[in-house]
């Protein structure tokens, strides 16, 4: 039994590469019920990985979509649910019979979240690209990187996660709410792009205020400044400082040893190569731990640098729940938290296809017609 804030919310999610599944997977840690189309020869699906997270907690169907048959399946499914998500290059779902216009005609009330790279216009709405590119275009790479080097990569979080699956997550809720006023669904536009853009909207005003005037790796928080950035420790690890504020920076001071010290002022970047040296060499007479543990119980703002895989143990993470076990495979716990609605831990990836039987029943198949369905190689 499902449980959390949206239990009862229908959502039909058509198989799709990352942005889109996290979307569908945000909604389903928070207590929807997801489905998810895939195709129905699940040999031929290469989008996946084995105990893929960004599947787990939701229903899975195999139904081949090329066929008349299979569309009418996915169309019956959306007949009975709230929510509809994809995440093609435009006018592919159309193509489909999929499109909202079809969606719409079975449902008025669907909610059809559609997320792409680009959007569903522009000049580049069809071409190909990656979180790289649309991160790139958006304004949100060039900033990232060392002084004098080319911008870094930040994964593929910016464009796909943070400016893709999750805006097309608040952008489906936000036409939920909508749609309670108006009974009415409506068509949701989420562009990687648009939303990478989004998120550098501090650096828009903080470059009109005059305080980022320098190129990358010169600025307050883009590592130019040493008081927020990451040191090597004596044993090849590293921390982050972040001691920005004065009475942080006086802690950091006092953890790092150097009071009494001839220490330039903190926020005067002319002094900022020099007391780069001097925070760096303090840093590399510890340990990691011994600085973190220097550094507990102060406003310090110093922090270990964990590897995705060692954050599971730090015990701030550890007491919250932030990661559990999920079939075996260690990850994020759906967030943010509820007082009065919690969710369940998500179940593990249900392997594709498995519960084709299971949702046509729940749409009014009978045996026969889905017996005659899998002869056909309409379902999995």
């Amino acid at each position: 039994m499902k449980s959390g804030p949206l239990r009862g919310l229908k959502v039909v999610e058509l198989a799709g590469l990352a942005p889109a599944p996290f979307a569908a997977t945000m909604l389903a840690d928070l207590g929807a019920d997801v489905v998810r189309v895939d195709r129905a020869k699940p040999g031929q699906d290469v989008l996946g990985i084995a105990g893929d997270p960004l599947m787990r907690g939701r229903r899975t169907i195999g139904v081949d979509t090329k066929q008349p048959e299979g569309v009418e399946v996915v169309l019956r499914l959306a007949e009975r649910s709230d929510v509809f998500i994809e995440g093609f290059r435009p006018g592919v779902a159309e193509r489909m019979g999929l499109g909202p216009e079809q969606v719409h005609a079975r449902n008025p009330r669907v909610v059809y979240g559609r997320l792409t790279g680009w959007g569903q216009d522009g000049p580049l709405a069809s071409a190909a690209g990656h979180d790289i590119n649309y991160a790139g275009i958006a304004g949100a790479l060039e900033p990232i990187g060392r002084a004098g080097e080319p911008p870094v990569p930040p994964l593929n979080l910016v464009a796909d996660f943070a400016g893709g699956g999750m805006l097309l997550a608040m952008g489906v809720l936000a036409a939920l709410y909508e749609r309670a006023a108006s009974g009415r669904g409506q068509v949701v536009d989420a562009a990687m792009v648009d939303g990478a853009a989004l998120l550098t909207t501090q650096l828009h005003g903080m470059r009109a205020a005059g305080l980022w005037p320098g190129e990358r790796g010169t600025n307050l928080l883009d590592g130019g400044a040493p008081f927020y950035d990451t040191y090597e420790t004596a044993d090849g690890k590293y921390v982050a400082l972040g001691a920005i504020e004065m009475r942080f920076w006086a802690d950091l001071v006092k953890v790092l040893g150097l009071e009494g010290e001839d220490l330039p002022v903190h926020v005067d970047a002319t002094e900022w190569p020099r007391l780069r040296k001097i925070l760096a060499d303090a840093v590399r007479k510890h340990t990691r731990d011994e600085l973190v543990a220097k550094a507990e119980g102060t406003d310090a703002c110093l922090t270990p640098v964990l590897s995705p895989w060692e954050a599971a143990e730090h015990p701030h993470n550890a007491a919250r729940g932030t990661f559990v076990d999920i079939g075996g495979v260690v990850q994020p716990a759906p967030a943010p938290r509820f007082d009065r609605t919690p969710p369940r831990v998500p179940e593990a990836p249900h392997e594709k296809g498995a519960d084709t039987a299971e949702v046509l029943a729940e749409l009014g198949y009978d045996e026969p017609t889905l017996a005659s369905l899998r002869e056909s190689a309409v379902i999995a």
